[in-house]
């Protein structure tokens, strides 16, 4: 089997070069290729990508900004291999794993698999946080990459595998961002191809974003989730809404303190501080501790408030997703 690492990239060459100097030191024996897509990038990474070309079996391909769902396609389009692994540019990857992915496959063979992220020590306080936020099992991390027990598994396309028979019938992502690899999940087991995830081929997901960029990331999670909801209505589930009761929940309980009413709001101090204590003993800091609560609330904050808007415009005032949310839709 031969693996095509598929990265596209927007305007990031120093990603690039930590990625691909990550991938020089895989301990996999066996050949693979690396196909890297520039997405119409201003600030191109060829010459980062010239460095390593004696060292990888790389091809590199720009073309006009699309999206990285369209840009992933183009790369599996060109690759040579018939297993693809989707990574994004902000990942650098442990030596063991396609040692991980090659031994999983063998043993449970699947058309598309999902791994898990984790955070390096040297990765900021905030990258840590936000990595604590993304995966935690007290937040929605359990129920987006964590763990196989809630429903099927949906893998993420910072880290993600498929075969060239998948991609092929499945024509692969479409054209919303965020939101391209759960409904590409989901195209994929209506076609009868099955997902897993693999806990041992975690990548670190290094997430070069600020508070205000991962606000709005977030929030467009939320905002895709009910456009998915509608395109797919089978694979609805009641934690979807989990945020956006969270939030309101919140304002509720501080409204109820007008009326000395305060247990639902200790209820929130006592979640807060099970986030506080938890990341703070996992990343041995009380900063992070601290930074991963604010974290926390800006995903909920974020992702329900889209997810409020869209599903009053796509769900009840059943509007077209693209007239709604046109941010969220590449041009095809």
């Amino acid at each position: 089997m031969l693996f095509s690492l598929i990265i596209p990239v927007y305007n990031r060459p120093d990603e690039v070069d930590e990625l691909l100097k990550s991938l020089t030191q895989l301990e996999y024996t066996a050949n693979f290729e690396v196909v890297l897509v520039e997405d119409g990038s201003t600030i191109a990474c060829l010459e980062v990508v010239q460095h390593y070309t004696d060292q990888l079996t790389i091809s590199y391909y720009f073309k006009e900004n699309s999206g990285p769902g369209d840009s992933r396609n183009y790369g599996m389009q060109r690759a040579k291999g018939d297993y693809f692994i989707i990574f994004d540019s902000d990942c650098i990857i442990p030596k063991q794993y396609l040692t991980e992915v090659d031994k999983a496959l063998r043993e449970h063979y699947v058309d598309c698999f999902g791994g898990p992220d984790k955070a390096l020590d040297s990765f900021s306080d905030i990258q840590k946080a936000i990595n604590f936020a993304m995966t935690s099992f007290w937040t929605t991390g359990g129920i987006r990459g964590g763990s196989e027990k809630i429903g099927k598994f949906q893998p993420r396309s910072f880290n993600m595998g498929i075969s060239k028979k998948a991609f092929q019938a499945s024509k692969g992502f479409g054209n919303i961002h965020p939101g391209e690899d759960p409904d590409l999940s989901i195209r994929l087991w209506n076609l009868g191809f099955e997902t897993r995830l693999f806990p041992s081929a975690y990548v670190y997901h290094k997430r070069r974003i600020d508070w205000d960029k991962f606000s709005l990331q977030v929030n467009k999670f939320g905002k895709a989730r009910p456009i998915l909801n509608s395109w797919h209505p089978q694979y609805n589930k009641a934690t979807f809404f989990f945020p956006s009761v969270f939030i309101i929940g919140f304002a509720i309980a501080v409204f109820l303190l007008i009326f000395t009413y305060d247990l639902l709001l200790k209820s929130y101090f006592i979640y807060f501080a099970i986030l506080f204590v938890t990341a703070s003993y996992q990343n041995k800091s009380l900063k992070i501790g601290y930074l991963s609560v604010l974290a926390v609330w800006k995903q909920f904050y974020g992702y329900g408030t889209g997810f409020i808007e869209a599903y009053f415009k796509i769900i009840l005032l059943k509007q077209t997703p693209q007239k709604a949310f046109p941010e969220l839709f590449f041009k095809a």
